[in-house]
């Protein structure tokens, strides 16, 4: 009884199979619901921020033209294409590894981020004139990048915590490439991508708190050093495209700061730059968000 009593007490006491705090998950969706209510703010309501947008918007037109019609018809079927390999991938992990709860909470994430876009995007009234030449129809946030993104996060969730930070930095590049897609084809402006990142961040980091909440038993890894698909090297990696795209960003704008009239693409690519860092940072974010708190002691 003793010697059973002992091992229950040093199980319960293992930082794997602890309850997992519930603050640091808080404060993230706190931290998206701010990023999306500033991008709101700025890119909608502020002339200058309407202005950046707009800017961003037109010149993608250039862009299109160098790339060619043909790669644009295939950018536009990268949300659509992230759903299917969502689905797939969800259900595998569920097949083999019997992970039921958190395939359905990774879906219901999904869903609820998708549904939270298509309701602020009618729900908002149409943008206000600021002095801008633009449509004044609401187009915040891009449903084609909330699909992307939610089904980048909806794969993140679901794997092990092992193969979460490859699964992080991969599925973010796939989410900033297709929001930078849409931009390209002149769907959506940059601010528009980044409104949705912030909504799948939100639901994401809800979701991630209820799943290592649920699943104990598999929410538990060795450490970084163990795999490569958990190196740090994923986070440090999402960590420096998102400060270069934010240095890339500053130092564009400040170039055309003197005379704004004079850019062709400048503005497209501060815009791009914004998605990047936007799109990064989250995903990093959901690395340490994720994995930090289910360490567990390496064996000896």
């Amino acid at each position: 009884m003793i010697t059973h009593a002992a091992r229950s007490h040093h199980g319960s006491r293992s930082p794997g199979r602890g309850p997992v705090p519930a603050a640091p998950f808080m404060v993230a969706a706190a931290v998206a619901l701010a990023g999306l209510a500033v991008t709101y703010m700025f890119f909608i309501e502020r002339t200058a921020g309407q202005y950046l947008d707009e800017s961003a918007l037109v010149e993608a037109a250039v862009a299109r033209r160098i790339i060619g019609v043909q790669v644009s018809q295939v950018l536009d079927s990268l949300p659509a294409t992230s759903v299917v390999i969502a689905v797939i991938v969800v259900l595998f992990v569920t097949l083999a590894r019997r992970r039921w709860k958190a395939a359905g909470i990774a879906l219901a994430a999904m869903a609820a981020a998708n549904l939270t876009t298509q309701v602020i995007k009618f729900a908002l009234p149409d943008r206000p004139d600021v002095g801008v030449t633009t449509l004044a129809l609401n187009s915040l946030p891009s449903g084609h990048s909330t699909i992307a993104a939610s089904a980048a996060a909806a794969v993140f969730l679901v794997v092990s915590p092992r193969w979460r930070p490859v699964t992080a930095f991969a599925g973010g590049s796939y989410a900033v490439v297709a929001g930078v897609a849409t931009l390209i084809n002149q769907w959506h402006r940059p601010s528009d991508v980044m409104a949705a990142f912030f909504i799948v961040a939100l639901w994401t980091s809800v979701a991630g708190l209820v799943i290592l909440r649920t699943g104990p038993q598999w929410n538990v890894w060795l450490g970084a050093s163990q795999h490569w698909a958990s190196s740090r090297w994923w986070a440090a990696a999402c960590a420096v495209l998102a400060l270069v795209a934010g240095i890339f960003t500053a130092l564009i704008l400040r170039s055309v700061a003197a005379d704004p009239s004079a850019s062709t693409t400048s503005f497209f690519l501060a815009g791009v730059g914004q998605i990047v860092m936007v799109g990064y940072g989250l995903a990093m974010a959901g690395i340490l968000l994720l994995t930090i708190p289910v360490r567990r002691r390496s064996p000896r």
